[in-house]
């Protein structure tokens, strides 16, 4: 939708994605540059498809099917497909990434690695299988 927001009105739209769904939709960073898009994309990368395994531990505690995912590198993805790109490994590091991404005359795309593990603000995978195991 940001990539379509920002060809539509021609200002800068910004997207939050996790890497499972961008995994799904990326190839519309092609799109973007051939049309003048400038989006910048923050991708939130736990190497997983977190709201699916979230749900596996809370239902079938430690029964975990077909979540796990084989990144490529997005950096460089993004970048073959004409899109600035950089990966941001520290929160002292976002506000400069982004005032980068905002100074680009194209699309960016800003990589957060995430531990897997904290797939909430909240909580955690290990506290959400020991809650279900817990009512079994």
């Amino acid at each position: 939708a940001g990539i379509a927001a920002s060809i539509a009105t021609g200002r800068v739209a910004f997207t939050i994605a996790g890497d499972g769904d961008f995994l799904m939709n990326g190839q519309e960073l092609a799109t973007a540059v051939q049309h003048g898009g400038k989006s910048i994309i923050v991708l939130l990368n736990n190497g997983m498809y977190g709201t699916i395994r979230m749900h596996q531990e809370r239902e079938y505690p430690v029964r975990v099917s077909g979540t796990a995912l084989h990144n490529p590198d997005f950096c460089a993805l993004a970048r073959a497909y004409g899109y600035a790109a950089e990966r941001v490994t520290e929160t002292a590091g976002f506000e400069d990434a982004l005032l980068r991404a905002l100074a680009h005359d194209r699309g960016t795309l800003i990589e957060i690695p995430l531990d897997p593990e904290v797939i909430t603000t909240r909580g955690t995978l290990s506290a959400i299988t020991r809650g279900a195991l817990e009512k079994r």
